[in-house]
C-alpha cells in the first residue's frame, strides 16, 4: 500500500511566489489497483509520479510506502548519461540485489538496442531511452509500476510486446499510468484520477475520469 496524507508540492517562481502542483492530497494506492491519471500539459502528472516513487519529496504532508515501487518509466531519463546502457542496467541490478547477468540479458533481449546497449546513454534518442527504461523496469519485480507515456515508444512490434508485458505485470502488481492517449488509459486502467489546479480527484471508473478531464478542458477554453 502507498499512503498520501495531506501531501502538497510547490515550486518557487522566478518572479516571486510559488506554483502549487499538488494541494493537500490524501489517498491510498492498494495492491492490484490500476489507476489512470488525466490532466493537461503542465498540470503536474509527472511530478505526481515522482512523488509516488520517492524521487521527489513533498513540500508538506507525509508519504508512506510498503510496496516496492518502480522509478517513473518515461522519456525523461534518470540514467547516468556518460555510462553505457549496459553499465546503467548493471547498477540497477546491484541496487535491487538481482543477478546482474540475468537482468542484463533480459534487457538486451527486450529492448532490442543492439550495439547501442553498450554505448553511452548520451548517444540515445528519446525512444531508445524509453525502451531501455521500460526493459530495465520489467527486469525487476515491483509491486507498483509507474508509467509515464512510455507505451508509445518504438514500432508496432515493440508496442505489442510492451502491452503483453504490462498486462502480465498488471495481474500481480499495481499500475499508475499517465498518458494523453485516452484509449491507452482505457486499455490498462480500471479506475482514474484527474489532476487539475493542484487538486487530485479520484473516480471509481476510468471513463468517469476521462469525462471529467474533457469537461474541465472545455470550461477552460470557454
Amino acid at each position: 500500500m502507498i499512503r498520501f496524507d495531506r501531501v502538497a508540492k510547490s515550486y518557487p517562481l522566478r518572479g516571486g511566489g510559488r506554483r502549487n502542483v499538488l494541494e493537500s492530497a490524501s489517498f491510498l494506492i492498494l495492491p492490484g489497483q490500476s489507476i489512470g491519471i488525466c490532466g493537461h500539459n503542465g498540470a503536474g502528472k509527472t511530478t505526481l509520479l515522482r512523488l509516488i516513487a520517492g524521487v521527489e519529496k513533498p513540500s508538506a504532508g507525509t508519504i508512506e510506502r510498503d510496496m516496492r515501487v518502480s522509478w517513473p518509466i518515461g522519456y525523461a531519463s534518470s540514467f547516468q548519461s556518460t555510462l553505457s546502457g549496459a553499465d546503467n542496467v548493471r547498477f540497477i541490478a546491484r541496487i535491487y540485489r538481482r543477478p546482474v547477468d540475468e537482468v542484463l540479458g533480459f534487457v538486451e533481449d527486450f529492448a532490442e538496442l543492439g550495439d547501442y546497449l553498450f554505448m553511452p546513454i548520451r548517444t540515445y534518442s528519446a525512444g531508445m531511452l524509453a525502451r531501455l527504461a521500460f526493459a530495465a523496469s520489467l527486469a525487476v519485480d515491483f509491486d507498483c509500476y509507474l508509467i509515464d507515456e512510455v507505451i508509445a515508444a518504438g514500432d508496432e512490434r515493440f508496442r505489442a510486446r510492451c502491452h503483453a508485458a504490462l498486462m502480465e505485470r498488471r495481474r500481480k502488481a499495481s499500475l499508475v499510468l499517465v498518458s494523453h492517449e485516452m484509449q491507452t488509459l482505457r486499455d490498462y486502467c480500471d479506475t482514474g484520477a484527474v489532476l487539475e489546479g493542484g487538486r487530485l480527484t479520484f473516480y471509481d471508473h476510468i471513463e468517469e475520469a476521462i469525462a471529467r478531464h474533457f469537461s474541465a478542458r472545455e470550461v477552460k477554453v470557454a
